[in-house]
C-alpha cells in the first residue's frame, strides 16, 4: 500500500520552486526548526516593534508595555505554530481549547521569566531598555520552543 503524500503547504511550494529546489532536501529534513525560526523571527520583530512603539510613542511603563506586546505576540505565535510549525491539528473543540490553554500557560511562564529579567536589569540595575529586551526575547524564544515541542504540540 502506497502512503499518501501530505498536502504541500505554501512553504513546501516555495521551496520546490526551480530557483530554490537545491535547498529542498535541507528544508525537508529541518522543516520544523526552520519554520519555528522564521515565525519566531517574525514574532521577535513584531515584539521589538510593539515594545519600541509603546515605549517611545505611548510612553508606557516597561512591564505594562511588555504585557500588551506579549498578548498580541502570543496570539500570532499560537496560530502560526499550530498551523505551520508543529502541525497541531486537533479533531474537536475540546482538544483545541486544551491545546490553546497549554500554549497560553507555557507563554505565561515565559512572560514571567521575561518580566523578571526586565525588572532586574532595567528597573533595579538601570540597564538600557532595548538591549535588555533583545536579550530577554532570545531567552524566551528558546524556552517557548522547548515548551511547544515537549508539552503543547507533542506527537500523540
Amino acid at each position: 500500500m502506497v502512503a499518501l503524500e501530505q498536502k504541500k503547504d505554501i512553504f513546501d511550494r516555495i521551496m520546490s520552486l526551480p530557483v530554490l529546489n537545491i535547498f529542498e532536501p535541507f528544508y525537508k529534513k529541518h522543516k520544523e526548526g526552520l519554520l519555528y525560526l522564521f515565525f519566531g523571527g517574525l514574532a521577535f520583530f513584531l515584539s521589538i516593534f510593539l515594545y519600541w512603539f509603546m515605549y517611545s510613542v505611548m510612553h508606557l511603563n516597561e512591564l505594562v508595555n511588555n504585557t500588551i506586546d506579549w498578548i498580541i505576540c502570543v496570539a500570532f505565535q499560537f496560530f502560526t505554530n499550530r498551523t505551520w510549525v508543529f502541525d497541531g491539528k486537533v479533531d474537536n473543540t475540546r482538544d483545541f481549547v486544551k491545546q490553546a490553554a497549554s500554549f497560553t500557560l507555557g507563554r505565561l511562564f515565559t512572560l514571567v521569566v521575561e518580566d523578571v529579567l526586565l525588572f532586574i536589569f532595567i528597573t533595579l540595575l538601570g540597564f538600557a531598555q532595548m538591549p535588555v529586551k533583545l536579550a530577554a526575547t532570545f531567552v524566551v524564544i528558546a524556552l517557548n520552543y522547548v515548551i511547544s515541542k515537549l508539552f503543547v504540540f507533542k506527537e500523540k
